[in-house]
């Protein structure tokens, strides 16, 4: 492992990035410090920059989410998203036809159909009393404890309805706000003996996707390709899994475990002894991407 103070450092050894968004490019609010700008000059050098995201939201939901927090598009090449690769599983009839949706009302974008099926299996969105499965996007109340489904999670579990995650992440920081994610409720629903059905990081469909959406631009095998997060149990495992070369942030959701300070590098002990926790082993670390 090789601590590493700036993108540049090591960027030349590759041909493409897979790169998280929320902690690593954003906050949720406004693009961090140098990520914009570290993007864009390993773009200019020829590189592919795949943004890989556990947005429950379609491509162009979340190219224009991004546009808004002021991420511009010539920092990055194209999109993956475990939204697209779970609507895909949903469209399929991986929960039946008649589903409950869990989630706020801006997600809806997740009902169109990917233009990528020729025949979309037809979906109806229906109270949870009548569904065959459900379709999480994420909680209702971002900053309630999942403990609160548990009654209708008992209900669907009594059922047997299997429960499509469309965002594997636990918590995010909006901010200076930490928030409950889609993949905090599928964890509750699996301890509960719940069926939860993933397709984000770090599990295999998003990254099949993304290599897809990397093929379409540039030929680039595994070795060439450098994942890019802070997240252990997502960005972390699915490079590893993925037996990809990893750029661990650490100044993201590990930022206090660390001791990353905004703009600084981790700490030595404090970081081994994280890394060793989570079960983490990357290849780079740096505290900011930049």
């Amino acid at each position: 492992m090789q601590i590493i103070s700036a993108l540049s450092e090591v960027s030349d050894r590759y041909r493409a990035m897979f790169v998280d968004l929320w902690g690593c490019v954003h906050d949720g609010v406004r693009p961090l410090p140098g990520a914009v700008e570290a993007l864009q000059a390993y773009r200019k050098t020829g590189g592919v920059v795949i943004l890989l995201t556990n947005s429950p939201r379609p491509r162009a939901g979340v190219a224009a989410q991004i546009e808004d927090i002021g991420v511009p598009d010539d920092a990055y090449d194209n999109i993956a998203t475990s939204g697209d690769s779970a609507r895909v599983a949903m469209f399929n009839g991986a929960v039946g036809t008649k589903v409950w949706h869990l989630g706020p009302a801006h997600d809806i974008g997740f009902f169109e159909p990917p233009a990528i099926l020729e025949n979309p299996t037809p979906i109806e969105r229906v109270p949870l009393d009548q569904a065959e499965g459900i379709v999480c996007t994420g909680p209702f109340d971002p900053m309630a404890d999942p403990s609160v489904m548990r009654p209708e999670f008992l209900a669907a579990k009594t059922r047997g309805l299997k429960l499509l995650c469309a965002n594997p992440d636990l918590v995010v920081d909006r901010g200076e706000r930490r928030e409950y994610c889609a993949g905090s409720l599928a964890k509750l629903y699996s301890e509960m003996g719940g069926e939860s059905l993933y397709f984000g990081k770090p599990h295999p469909p998003i990254y099949d996707l993304a290599r897809r959406r990397l093929a379409e631009i540039k030929d680039v095998s595994d070795a060439g390709i450098l994942a890019i997060g802070d997240g252990p149990a997502t960005d972390a495992a699915g490079a590893m899994g993925e037996d990809l070369d990893l750029l661990f942030i650490s100044g993201g959701l590990g930022a206090v475990e660390t001791g990353t300070k905004p703009g600084g590098e981790p700490d030595p002990d404090k970081l081994a002894t994280y890394l060793a926790e989570t079960g983490v082993a990357p290849t780079y670390v740096i505290g900011t991407l930049r």
